[in-house]
């Protein structure tokens, strides 16, 4: 009797979708799917995708039918985290631009400060403060570096999350301001978010608050992310009295209506 060899390639399509389904996406892409016919057929099946994000947690049996491509689902699931980098003043003012910083700079304070209550985040631990003058700071993102490559969010466009949190002294008014920008290669703004300042008075609750906004169906070409917030206090009182900001976020998913 003569041994016949068989090769991995002669497994059962659902038992090689189940083997494949468990290595990392881009060696999927960008290694298996150029060994052969047979294996491009299989990394190209919604089947493995599916698989993958069942078994990371991703798949919501609920999203099942308004989902029409279950391999960008599963990258952006995968590449879904807090584009803003040290959003909780734990490095210092690393990462941050201080665009503006004037009357006695933007200081950070640990929570919950003077006259200031805790966040509902227990996670978060300190916050930046602004002053009497006008403090901004900001970060640009490029997605690129981040991993969004340009087709990917010329064609599908996925949601981009906004989110920050801000918050008063009790015995102090202050303002608050967000601008939130996309732009081009060139640094044109293709889509914006600048809601109308918050004008906090004195003897506020001094609750910290969230303000969010989703951007959809932007033009395409967006490849950078401009984020700035900020403010001063209004009694212009020297010192730290002005607008508390913490826990900011950006984050890129699926859509999901």
């Amino acid at each position: 009797c003569r041994s016949v060899m068989t090769t991995i390639c002669d497994l059962p399509e659902d038992v090689l979708v189940e083997l494949l389904s468990l290595l990392p996406a881009r060696e999927l892409i960008c290694t298996c799917r150029l060994v052969c016919t047979q294996w491009r057929y299989v990394v190209d099946l919604t089947t493995l995708w599916k698989r993958k994000c069942q078994r990371e947690g991703f798949y919501i049996q609920n999203l099942d039918r308004s989902i029409s491509d279950w391999k960008i689902f599963y990258m952006l699931c995968n590449l879904k985290r807090n584009l803003i980098k040290n959003p909780c003043a734990e490095e210092n003012f690393r990462h941050w631009k201080l665009d503006k910083n004037d009357g006695d700079k933007w200081k950070i304070e640990d929570l919950p400060g003077c006259h200031g209550t805790n966040m509902p985040d227990p996670k978060v631990h300190k916050y930046f403060v602004t002053s009497y003058g006008p403090c901004f700071k900001s970060q640009l993102i490029t997605l690129h570096k981040e991993g969004y490559w340009n087709q990917l969010m010329d064609e599908k466009r996925p949601e981009i999350v906004v989110k920050d949190w801000y918050a008063a002294r009790f015995d102090c008014g202050c303002r608050y301001e967000l601008t939130v920008r996309l732009l081009s290669e060139d640094y044109i703004v293709l889509d914006e978010f600048r809601p109308e300042p918050v004008v906090i008075e004195q003897w506020s609750d001094a609750m910290w608050r969230e303000i969010s906004h989703t951007f959809q169906n932007y033009p395409a070409g967006v490849r950078y992310i401009w984020f700035q917030h900020g403010g001063q206090d209004t009694q212009f009182w020297a010192g730290w009295y002005g607008i508390r900001v913490t826990n900011s976020s950006i984050t890129i998913g699926p859509l999901t209506l």
